[in-house]
Formats: structure tokens, C-alpha cells, sequence
């Protein structure tokens, strides 16, 4: 049985793309809107950094919930029922008001040591009438995953589901919940 490996979803929020920008890149507050990450952790955010790609990120403050740029690194933290992990992820495109994405490399219990291709989120901000269209994609990069090992791993993972109907659940509410917390603080 082949795979999805590509799920996105949309809906209009109440806001500029620039504010949804704002708040979508910065990974410490992701938990505040997504049903499966309970925030993330900035590498180098709490001193001085080496530069893009490295261990301790670009440098670009010191503040936790900065933003986030291209190839700043942070550490995600997971749950899904009473399974607990960390994800290591590195933003691969950060176009204020328009763009944001991650490479989510590797993964772990408390630490991410396990390396490869996990999965690629994406963020996209479109000005319509009454707001913005958010649109959030994830796609699939377990690519060298034969479909027959990733489909048995994902519903052991995902109690029964593909990831791809998982994570499409996951970015409907993810959405949802972004719309409350923003039309929330604005209104």
C-alpha cells in the first residue's frame, strides 16, 4: 500500500500575516496552539550564538520566544497519550508575512540522537478579505522508508492511524487553535 506523503490544510484567520508570522515563528509557542507539541527550545538562545546551523543557533538574541530565521535550530518537545519525545528541527525558510519552515532531522526520548529525514513543516500566509489564509502543510521525508515498514511503525505510532490521517486531524486543530488564541488576544 503506498503512502501520503504530502497533508495540508487552510483556514482564514482574523489577522495580518504579518502578526500569524510572528507568533508561527517562533517555536517556543507552538504549544500553545498544537494538540501533539507542548513548545520548543532555541538552541543558543540563552547566549551568545556561533551562527546558522550550528549548536548554538544565529545568535539573534537571547530571548526564548524569539523569532526564529533561517538556520536557527530548535529542540521540539512531543506527547501523544503517555509517550513523551524531542524532535531537533532547523527552519529552512523564514519569509516574514508570507512563509515559515522546518526540517524536523532528528528525534529522541530526551534527547534528539536518532538523525534522518522525519518530516518538513511548512507555514504559509496569504492576505484575503477579513484576514489571512493560513495554510500548514507537513510532508512526509521518511522517503528511503519502504511503505510497508513506515505504514506498520505509523500505526503502531499513531494507535491504528497512517501519519498522513494523523497529522491531518493534528493540523486541523493545530489551525483552529491558532485562530482562537490570535482573534482571542486582538479582540
Amino acid at each position: 500500500m503506498s503512502r501520503t506523503l504530502v497533508v495540508s490544510d487552510s483556514l482564514v484567520i482574523a489577522a495580518t500575516p504579518a502578526a500569524l508570522y510572528d507568533r508561527v515563528s517562533r517555536p517556543a509557542l507552538m504549544g500553545r496552539w498544537s494538540p501533539e507539541n507542548l513548545g520548543a527550545t532555541v538552541r543558543g538562545a540563552d547566549g551568545p550564538g556561533g551562527g546558522p546551523g550550528t549548536d548554538e543557533g544565529a545568535g539573534r538574541g537571547t530571548d526564548p520566544e524569539r523569532q526564529t530565521g533561517v538556520g536557527d535550530v530548535f529542540d521540539g518537545r512531543n506527547k501523544r497519550g503517555p509517550a513523551r519525545w524531542t524532535t531537533r528541527c532547523t527552519v529552512t525558510v523564514a519569509d516574514p508575512g508570507r512563509r515559515f519552515a522546518f526540517r524536523v532531522h532528528a528525534i529522541g526520548l530526551r534527547t534528539p540522537r536518532l538523525r534522518g529525514s522525519i518530516a518538513t513543516w511548512e507555514y504559509r500566509f496569504e492576505p484575503v478579505p477579513g484576514g489571512t489564509r493560513v495554510t500548514e502543510v507537513w510532508r512526509d521525508d521518511r522517503r528511503d522508508w519502504p511503505d510497508f515498514v513506515a505504514n506498520a511503525f505509523d500505526r503502531l505510532a499513531t494507535r491504528g492511524h497512517t501519519f498522513a490521517a494523523f497529522q491531518a486531524r493534528n493540523i486541523r486543530t493545530t489551525l483552529r487553535n491558532l485562530k482562537r488564541v490570535v482573534e482571542d488576544e486582538s479582540g
